[in-house]
């Protein structure tokens, strides 16, 4: 099994928790990673009948759902063995942010388990608005969770100003289109904490990378990146992406 490589990225096709044994210990710089969460979106649920129930449109499951690998009720292990994965593999200093969202309380169980094995940090809100799915409460928001090494090193933080807050409010989110990811997550919020978080030359680890946004901020923002997807049709849109990001970049 080998990675194709595409200027300062590695990109791996397959399994992230087989293909992450693979990367030497205390080779990671940051990981920035929308891992799928155990919600079964767009497998019948509001996010594929969302036009139908809305009365603008008939609800097609073969049409209209579009499942995610591994985001059914195996999403909790395979968090938490990637979470193993995770500290072997960060630098002292270094961070994991994690984003993610919806009705099931995920974020609970899942920061204690950052905390457990890594060490929680911080839950960033972003603020996505305007009004997102659901009827009653409508989802404005998601947290991203953000943990660093246990063993008393600080995180490395590279922002000057000290006026960064633990709320995002000026990036928008990505209402996907029947050709996008069901769960695209904008370039511009993993830009934001690659930029607060690591230098240029840095090593980014995605060993989920689905629609490719954090692969394209990273090579955007001169970082080395690395690059995992288990599904061949994301993978290779992610590849394009980030091979556009790789030529525009040479040409700044």
């Amino acid at each position: 099994m080998n990675p194709e490589i595409i200027g300062n990225a590695e990109l791996w096709h397959g399994n992230a928790l087989n293909i992450m044994k693979l990367l030497p210990d205390n080779s990671i710089d940051m990981i920035w990673t929308d891992p799928p969460y155990g919600h079964n979106n767009n497998n019948g649920d509001l996010i594929s009948c969302w036009e139908a129930a809305l009365g603008k449109g008939d609800y097609v499951p073969e049409r209209d759902n579009r499942p995610i690998e591994n985001d059914g009720i195996e999403a909790g292990e395979l968090y938490k063995k990637a979470l193993h994965e995770f500290k072997r593999l960060l630098k002292p200093g270094s961070v994991c942010c994690c984003g993610g969202g919806g009705p099931d309380p995920q974020f609970a169980r899942w920061t204690l388990w950052m905390d457990e094995i890594l060490g929680f940090k911080m839950a960033i809100v972003w603020d996505k608005g305007p009004m997102g799915m659901g009827w009653h409460y409508r989802r404005s928001y998601e947290f991203v969770l953000v943990s660093q090494q246990q063993g008393g090193v600080a995180c490395k933080w590279y922002d000057t100003t000290n006026k960064i807050e633990n709320v995002i409010r000026r990036i928008g989110k990505i209402i996907p289109s029947a050709s996008q990811h069901p769960t695209e997550k904008p370039v511009a919020l993993a830009k934001h904490f690659i930029k607060l978080h690591t230098q240029s030359g840095d090593t980014v680890l995605d060993p989920f990378i689905g629609a490719g946004s954090g692969g394209v901020a990273a090579v955007e923002m001169g970082c080395k990146f690395i690059g995992i997807e288990i599904d061949r049709h994301w993978f290779d849109i992610s590849r394009q992406k980030i091979l556009s990001a790789q030529q525009q970049s040479t040409l700044i």
